[in-house]
């Protein structure tokens, strides 16, 4: 099972709980090193949170569309050593504030901390979660209503679109830390049917 961190624990449980499979809603599935934010390598200290040019804009927009927006991470710096997921988890809440005050919003976190070169031994296997396996991505679908034919995964790497692939929803690869992610965002919701 993927580790989530929901921004807004209680809520969003209770909201996911409460809907009927007939709410079902499209949803962004986003990576978040090089789409979200820059990629520094390894990025895991909330001090180095630097968002992407346009990101807080598309992540606004979805909200706005009525999507769902979930971001989906492979975080190997876990398995490796590097920090803890409640390093992970401090990051995440830190964009979820950070997102929060310029009026956007993400929905819940899913990440990966298994790595099969790992040296922590409780996640130094190869995972269902970790993409380019579907894993994350079907966690979300199972807890929350989505509604796949009309959602998206957004990413910088093949294995994200791969993923995508393999969870049968639409995927786009962008160029990391540089990419307009807004534009990318107004391009597919042009093609949507509004919600």
């Amino acid at each position: 099972m993927a580790m989530a961190w929901l921004p807004r624990e209680d809520q969003a449980a209770r909201f996911a709980a409460e809907q009927p499979s007939t709410d079902a809603r499209p949803a962004a599935f986003l990576d978040r090193d090089g789409v979200l934010n820059v990629d520094r390598g390894f990025t895991h200290r909330p001090d180095d949170l630097e968002f992407t040019p346009t990101a807080i804009e598309a992540v606004r927009m979805l909200n706005r569309a009525g999507y769902l927006v979930f971001v989906v991470s492979n975080q190997s710096g876990v398995a490796r050593g590097y920090f803890g997921t409640e390093d992970v988890e401090a990051f995440h809440r830190t964009m979820a504030a950070r997102l929060a005050e310029q009026g956007a919003r993400i929905d819940a976190f899913f990440y990966c901390p298994y790595h099969p070169d790992g040296t922590v031994a409780r996640f130094a296997t190869e995972h269902e979660d970790r993409k380019p396996s579907p894993g994350m991505i079907l966690q979300a679908m199972r807890d929350w209503p989505v509604l796949p034919a009309r959602s998206v995964m957004i990413g910088d790497k093949a294995s994200d679109v791969e993923a995508a692939d393999r969870a049968g929803i639409h995927g786009i690869r962008i160029e990391a830390n540089v990419c307009d992610l807004a534009a990318v965002v107004a391009g597919f919701l042009r093609q949507q049917p509004p919600c």
